[in-house]
């Protein structure tokens, strides 16, 4: 059985993450520093911070993969390039795939163009966040190839405030943010977290950076 830890579990990419993979009968852990207010079924839940050597020290034991999906933002702005660097090469020597949910900032308006991030409609409170994540990409891209990783960016539309509903389908794409017919770019939390599970069950994108959108 596969076993896998996400770490930031209790937020809204985690833990679509976590229900899909126990929902697929997977060996899941959530990692969070608070307690997670909803706990699901099959679901092993414990405390912790991905800050903390030891924290990830735990989270990696005995794990096939382990996904970060943190954001820096309020208190850990600053603080999560620098963690999930740690993260990934603990990951390498440990011989531990990799997973990080990213955002639609550092994805490309199109091919060739300017960044997500840089366009009009980016609200300017939300670039430092973007602009840490895509960091975080760069570290990634150039990290030794002991590591095995992925980086999921999600659909411009994605979070708690525009939830969606599941629809049991997704497509995904490279660097280009995805857009359907009518210009819109969106994913629902549940089918995003799919997504993730299904690239950790049956890995497409090794070492390589792929969004998810409708």
């Amino acid at each position: 059985m596969t076993k896998v830890t996400v770490i930031g579990g209790s937020g809204y990419a985690g833990s679509h993450i976590v229900e899909a993979a126990a929902v697929r009968g997977l060996e899941v852990t959530s990692v969070s520093r608070g307690e997670s207010a909803q706990q699901i079924a099959g679901a092993r839940y414990v405390r912790g911070s991905i800050t903390e050597a030891a924290d990830r020290a735990r989270a990696l034991d005995g794990a096939d993969v382990v996904v970060a999906a943190v954001s820096p933002r309020g208190d850990m702005a600053g603080r999560v390039r620098p963690a999930i660097s740690e993260l990934a090469a603990e990951a390498a020597a440990a011989g531990v795939r990799l997973g990080v949910i990213g955002g639609a900032g550092s994805l490309l308006q199109s091919e060739g163009g300017d960044l997500v991030m840089n366009g009009p409609d980016f609200a300017d409170e939300v670039k430092p966040e973007a602009a840490e994540m895509g960091g975080v990409l760069d570290d990634l891209r150039s990290a030794p190839e002991a590591l095995d990783w992925f980086l999921v960016s999600p659909a411009a539309t994605f979070g708690a405030w525009a939830a969606g509903e599941y629809r049991g389908e997704y497509r995904t794409g490279g660097d280009v943010l995805l857009t359907d017919a009518e210009g819109r770019s969106e994913i629902s939390g549940a089918d995003f977290g799919v997504a993730v599970v299904d690239e950790i069950e049956d890995p497409k994108h090794r070492r390589a950076r792929f969004t998810v959108a409708y």
